[in-house]
């Protein structure tokens, strides 16, 4: 029977393949139904409150992480992590379908109803990307070899950002020609559509059963283990504080397409060109910034990507036109693609296949409170104090988080590599 290993290399090509066109359909569907631009117009129909607003990104971010510890323990026991995928995948794809409904019948629900459903639909949405992201995660790390990670993730993100870009742009001809609000329930089945065919690529997957895995007959709860975990990796506490913090640093982001609204009178297509930007933007630095994660390390693309989010904040701060407003994304993109890409790719090289689960865990769990206070922070001061004093925030944050990067954080790779080495 062959090793774990030579299963992994004897099917890595064809894994990457579906992963890749996993990814990319999956960004086809996320264009037309984007958190950052075309939820956030839909919802800017029926209330006008930044904070309501603001809290959008943050549901799917939230959903994302919150769960991740939870699922640390389950998903440390799987042989395969590909069955649990599949199952749970599927609460992140089916609420579109009844965001679609709620546009479509928004006028019979009113206002006030169709606000309360969709919140409902987003908080789904967010809760199953959440439950399904440590196995999916998991499942990634296990069939995708340390060194091809950063690569692969770069590359899975770039192919998701091209067909992201075009839909987009679709979507902003859509919001322009169709009238409301059927030309949301328009985009919101064409988000179905790419989400389904991006689970029939990932269906397709070839995991092997680890059978080398050692599973123990008692398992201590993940927060027990998760604080063992961080008292005893220095390295990675700190890099989780980076985590924390980065949510603060990012919180302008979630406003930039009500700014442009609301100070230079922005049209829906130009909303649409604008997420076409930071989407192709992103598909370069998604490519570059993973191969370079692995050859220079990854902690010096996160430190690229703060400084992106201060440059960022402090041009949206400053911005005397709507044309500044491409720069500001695009290097919002780069930004994104640093905290989100790159900080995948980092948190999967802590602990081992036994431990990684709670790794990835804790790195999303416990940021989940700051991730939800931060936009309503920065609604809070935005409603209270304006946009611009928001965006300074964030550029001040992204310095902060700068700092601690060159200052506490190490490459957890090649320190594993070193212990390997001595006990060797």
């Amino acid at each position: 029977m062959p090793t774990l290993e030579e299963s992994v290399q004897h099917h890595l090509k064809y894994n990457i393949t579906v992963n890749l066109l996993d990814g990319a359909f999956f960004g086809l569907g996320w264009g037309f139904g984007s958190v950052g631009t075309i939820i956030t117009l839909f919802v800017s129909r029926m209330t006008h409150s930044a904070v309501l607003i603001g809290l959008i990104p943050a549901i799917h971010a939230v959903g994302w992480q919150l769960p991740q510890l939870f699922m640390a323990n389950s998903v440390s026991r799987l042989r395969r992590y590909k069955p649990m995928v599949m199952w749970l995948t599927i609460h992140e794809r089916l609420p579109y379908l009844g965001l679609a409904l709620v546009a479509l019948f928004m006028a019979a629900l009113g206002n006030k109803a169709a606000l309360v459903l969709t919140f409902v639909m987003l908080i789904w949405q967010g809760l199953g990307a959440g439950f399904t992201a440590n196995p999916w995660q998991s499942m990634i790390a296990k069939i995708i070899p340390p060194d091809w990670r950063g690569t692969f993730f770069g590359a899975q993100a770039a192919l998701a950002n091209v067909l992201m870009s075009l839909a987009a742009v679709s979507a902003g001809y859509i919001l322009d020609r169709v009238h409301d609000p059927l030309n949301f329930t328009v985009c919101f089945l064409l988000t179905i559509v790419g989400m389904s065919i991006s689970y029939l690529f990932f269906s397709l997957n070839r995991e092997p059963v680890d059978h080398e895995k050692n599973i123990p007959a008692v398992q201590s709860s993940p927060w027990k283990g998760g604080l063992e975990l961080l008292r005893r990796d220095r390295n990675f506490s700190a890099y989780l504080l980076v985590r924390m913090l980065s949510q603060f640093a990012t919180m302008g982001f979630a406003f930039y397409i009500l700014y442009g609204l609301r100070r230079f009178g922005m049209s829906d297509l130009t909303a649409g060109l604008l997420t076409a930007a930071v989407t192709i933007t992103s598909t370069v630095a998604n490519a570059l910034m993973g191969w370079l994660g692995d050859r220079l390390g990854h902690r010096l693309m996160l430190i690229a990507g703060s400084v992106a989010v201060t440059l960022s904040s402090l041009l949206a701060w400053g911005a005397p036109t709507l044309n500044w407003l491409y720069l500001v994304f695009i290097l919002s993109g780069l930004a994104n693609v640093a905290y989100w890409t790159i900080g995948m790719a980092i948190t999967v090289e802590f602990g081992t296949e036994e431990t990684r689960p709670t790794y990835i865990g804790l790195s999303n769990t416990l940021v989940a409170p700051f991730t939800i206070i931060a936009p309503l922070l920065g609604g809070w001061i935005a409603d209270t104090a304006g946009f611009q004093t928001t965006f300074m925030i964030s550029a001040v944050g992204g310095l902060v988080i700068a700092g601690l990067l060159i200052w506490l954080v190490r490459d957890p790779r090649p320190r594993q590599v070193k212990v390997e080495a001595a006990d060797v």
